[in-house]
């Protein structure tokens, strides 16, 4: 369906030879609305016969068709980043996508040539000791300068938790880490380990209750400002804070603290963080993750198909599905004591992180990104906020216990009925 302009009503109109592939997919959908404009400003609109997102595409270059049928999602994303088409709500876009895979997927599924070449990336970047430190500095030392133009004062890169309307979101990252400390429950005076300290936001607030915590990261950045900011805080006795990687650990600790760092591990070393994180914990002792887990019907495919953040954002990256988490960590013999899902509070935090990166273009440009590098964060956080409202990704807290007594002899452990938040309605940043 076409409109010229937009205060006449929709009328028919074949589509352009060039948009036909793409027209009849969309006229496949099934939920939702897509409102299409060409490079030349004709309008296409799309209907599913079902609620669902409602989102625009302008295409500024034919060029997109081709790399869109040939890459399906990977050509959606390498297109964006060309400049080759634009959305005033790309997360809307992403979403109304996710809802629709089914039917667009059989016209829109990427050429064995680039499924080939997407996964030979990939392995480029295995998650060796050498190859996870330069997999983590191509993210997280960009400079903390960067970071700290669009995330919110806490210096937290991790999703919030929304647990009242209105809350802001420095408010709603410390509300994170009190619910953490929560979980643990650790008695006065805990020696809390971090796997992945990120810029010392956990470690200031655990230090604070009164606990000593050891840190370990390998972004030499985050490092760097993470003790700065202990020291600043007048915590320095309290806290250590290390360049180390999880394989090397030793020791015991009481408890044990990781924020999103599991998704950086890699598959074929999930047994051996699992194990590592058993060994460090005495008996009793918790270990509270947030993970972003790959919804289990989805799982399969992603294992042998890359996805845009694997090949562009986190290079060596690997999502699990809630099953082969809760699995890997049975099989340590970790019992999975707690756990609940709560992916609306990561879309509400990306939608913050949306707004803030909007507003700070400016400053990031100042600091030498360019044009490709903005549309690449902007992309980046459009289609996980995208993951997160469809469903196909979610953040699943939980936590994870070190028997007390019999020692692990190999035998089955426990694990709670999944939960999900109801969410909350959006907020401003």
């Amino acid at each position: 369906m076409i409109r010229e302009q937009a205060d006449t009503p929709p009328r028919p109109r074949p589509a352009p030879l060039w948009l036909r592939p793409l027209a009849g997919a969309l006229e496949r959908l099934r939920a939702g609305e897509l409102l299409l404009t060409t490079p030349d400003g004709q309008e296409y609109l799309f209907r599913g016969h079902r609620p669902g997102p409602a989102a625009a595409l302008h295409i500024r270059h034919p060029r997109l068709l081709p790399r869109l049928l040939l890459g399906g999602d990977l050509g959606l994303a390498e297109g964006y980043l060309r400049g080759e088409w634009d959305s005033p709500d790309p997360a809307a876009l992403l979403e109304l996508g996710a809802v629709n895979e089914a039917a667009l997927a059989p016209a829109l599924r990427p050429g064995a040539p680039a499924r080939l070449l997407a996964a030979l990336r990939h392995r480029l970047h295995p998650n060796s000791r050498r190859g996870s430190r330069r997999n983590i500095m191509a993210h997280y030392d960009l400079g903390n300068g960067f970071y700290r133009q669009w995330l919110d004062g806490t210096m937290t890169y991790s999703a919030a938790r929304f647990s009242r309307p209105g809350m802001g979101l420095a408010e709603a990252q410390t509300e994170k880490y009190r619910l953490l400390l929560e979980q643990l429950a650790p008695a006065p005076g805990s020696h809390l380990l971090e796997i992945g300290c990120g810029w010392g936001g956990f470690a200031e607030h655990a230090a604070r209750a009164g606990h000593r915590v050891t840190g370990i990261t390998l972004s030499p950045a985050q490092l760097e400002f993470a003790r700065e900011r202990i020291r600043r805080a007048g915590l320095a006795e309290r806290v250590e804070l290390r360049l180390q990687d999880y394989r090397d650990l030793t020791g015991s600790f009481d408890h044990a603290v990781s924020i999103e760092m599991f998704e950086a591990v890699g598959e074929a070393h999930w047994s051996t963080y699992f194990r590592r994180l058993r060994a460090v914990l005495r008996p009793g002792g918790r270990a509270a993750l947030q993970v972003i887990t790959i919804d289990g019907a989805a799982y399969s495919s992603y294992r042998r198909n890359p996805d845009f953040i694997q090949l562009h954002v986190f290079p060596g990256g690997m999502l699990p599905s809630p099953e082969a988490f809760r699995a890997g960590a049975q099989a340590a013999g970790l019992r999975v004591a707690a756990e609940r899902f709560d992916g609306s509070d990561y879309a509400e935090t990306l939608a913050r992180w949306t707004r803030r990166f909007h507003r700070a273009a400016d400053a990031v440009r100042a600091q030498g990104f360019d044009r490709r590098f903005l549309r690449l964060w902007r992309y980046y956080l459009a289609y996980c906020e995208a993951g997160f409202r469809s469903g196909r990704i979610d953040l699943l807290r939980t936590v994870l216990e070190r028997p007390a007594w019999p020692p692990y002899r190999g035998g089955p452990t426990h694990s709670t009925p999944r939960r999900r938040d109801t969410g909350i309605a959006r907020n401003q940043a």
